[in-house]
């Protein structure tokens, strides 16, 4: 085990947090699954994501209501 000095390490633990790109794919199932969110994708059919699309705005103006409750984790 090699010890890596302090801007090294800091380096790497910068990229091993930074936001992983959303990546999409069709799963073998015929659903929408979304990767990059969290540690498991997002799955969702055509019709329940086109719900969710639909529904943007009113989950906007929610978040913007309640913006002081949620918690951040980017």
């Amino acid at each position: 085990m090699t010890i890596l000095p302090n801007l090294e390490l800091e380096a790497q633990l910068a990229l091993a947090n930074k936001p992983k790109a959303i990546t999409l794919k069709v799963s073998e199932k015929g659903a929408l699954s979304i990767y990059g969110l969290g540690r498991f994708p997002v799955t969702l059919y055509r019709g329940q994501m086109e719900r969710l699309i639909a529904s943007v705005p009113h989950i906007q103006a929610f978040i913007s209501t309640n913006s002081a409750l949620f918690a951040t984790k980017d």
